[in-house]
């Protein structure tokens, strides 16, 4: 199985967070696709146009996102899937921890000046 897709366990965890598609209309696009889509976007931090071929149009996972982060999908998802892992002992839920080792910033942040910039001689000693 890809590491960017969900497993058939997590998948029936959450399938019925997502609303069935309309009966008439265009041709409906694959709930679970869709969803698997949308997380190899957010794992591989790619733009949305980099989405390869075999999950389908762009557009549909990018519209289908944004609807789903509006009514609160997306929060329930997590508190699902969260509670599952929970469950099986395979994360703490008590201890979270962010890396940020690769944050980056500015060279004006870190007070270098920038290409160019006029430097008064009065104020800089």
């Amino acid at each position: 199985m890809p590491r960017h897709r969900l497993t058939d366990e997590q998948w029936e965890a959450i399938a019925d967070l997502f609303p069935p598609p309309a009966p008439t209309g265009r041709p409906p696009a694959d709930r679970r696709m869709l969803v698997d889509a949308i997380c190899w976007i957010m794992r591989t931090g790619s733009p949305w146009r980099d989405l390869p071929e075999q999950y389908g149009c762009p557009k549909t996972a990018w519209k289908w996102f944004d609807q789903w982060n509006r009514d609160g999908t997306w929060d329930a998802v997590l508190q699902r899937l969260q509670t599952m892992f929970i469950d099986a002992d395979e994360i703490d839920d008590q201890l979270w921890c962010v890396d940020g080792t690769a944050v980056r910033a500015a060279r004006c942040a870190g007070g270098a000046r920038k290409k160019g910039a006029q430097t008064n001689r009065k104020t800089m000693r």
